[in-house]
């Protein structure tokens, strides 16, 4: 691992160190933060000073301490969401392609009904009639999202169930998850991989999209998508304070693309030239 990190370029480390920072942050968040989470602390929209760096919010709450919380909300809720995402469309692409048949076209159809209705009109109408708990955001979103990974991992999958040691596996007998999981899953996963931290951001930006509609993580929770939303006014008279959350936002987003891009490089069997 040390010799395999000593190669990445300027651009993967850049990345990994952010996202190492977000981590930190989030994990950490009541002992960095100067302030409770939803502790009104001074006036409305306050200026930066000493003791509010970033000056405060339209309820008076101090924004660096919603922006180090709304790390650990947000993130932490994306991450949630990507991982179930991932378990349920990945697991469902991956038994269509090798079981096939009748089965493959049921659940091939399902997903391409879901994907044809653009995603976060979809959510807005989910989350409209089932509620905004947090809950629901990330069931709502996992189901979505999971539709663009089974459409992945059915691809992937369906090029290895053709391949010879599949074969082999299937006239020993071996059970169908065992295929699964021994055969054609550890083919599979470094695409599986890089398609994670893609996903990731993607559901990133979706929830803080939907935060900032006003039917994602409900306040007083810090979020970023919603911090935009609440200060906006501020953009009116020159104040970039809004525009750090999107930067939080936009920030992590390249972090982690650097990595992918580093990882599907590595991965892909190319040369540096």
């Amino acid at each position: 691992m040390f010799r395999l990190l000593k190669t990445a370029p300027p651009t993967a480390w850049f990345g990994m160190i952010v996202i190492l920072a977000y981590i930190v942050i989030a994990i950490f968040a009541p002992a960095i933060a100067p302030y409770g989470e939803t502790d009104i602390v001074g006036p409305e929209y306050d200026l930066w000073s000493e003791a509010h760096p970033l000056g405060t919010d339209n309820l008076g709450r101090d924004m660096m301490t919603r922006l180090i919380y709304g790390a650990r909300n947000t993130v932490g809720i994306a991450f949630v969401t990507t991982i179930i995402a991932f378990f349920l469309g990945g697991a469902l692409g991956l038994l269509a392609a090798t079981v096939g048949g009748w089965a493959d076209q049921l659940l091939s159809r399902l997903v391409d009904v879901l994907m044809a209705i653009p995603q976060l009109i979809f959510a807005l109408l989910i989350l409209t009639i089932v509620g905004t708990s947090i809950p629901a955001v990330i069931l709502v979103i996992a189901v979505l999202d999971s539709t663009r990974v089974f459409r992945l991992g059915r691809a992937v999958a369906m090029n290895i169930v053709v391949m010879d040691f599949v074969e082999a596996a299937k006239l020993r007998g071996e059970g169908l998850w065992w295929i699964i999981r021994a055969e054609i899953l550890p083919n599979a996963m470094a695409p599986l991989v890089a398609e994670f931290g893609l996903r990731f951001c993607f559901v990133f930006l979706t929830i803080s999209a939907l935060s900032f509609l006003g039917l994602g993580i409900q306040p007083p929770t810090a979020d970023w998508g919603s911090m935009v939303r609440d200060n906006a006014t501020l953009i009116t008279f020159g104040d970039v304070t809004p525009l750090l959350p999107a930067a939080a936002i936009a920030l992590l987003t390249v972090a982690v693309n650097f990595v992918v891009d580093w990882f599907l490089h590595k991965t892909s069997g190319l040369k540096d030239v």
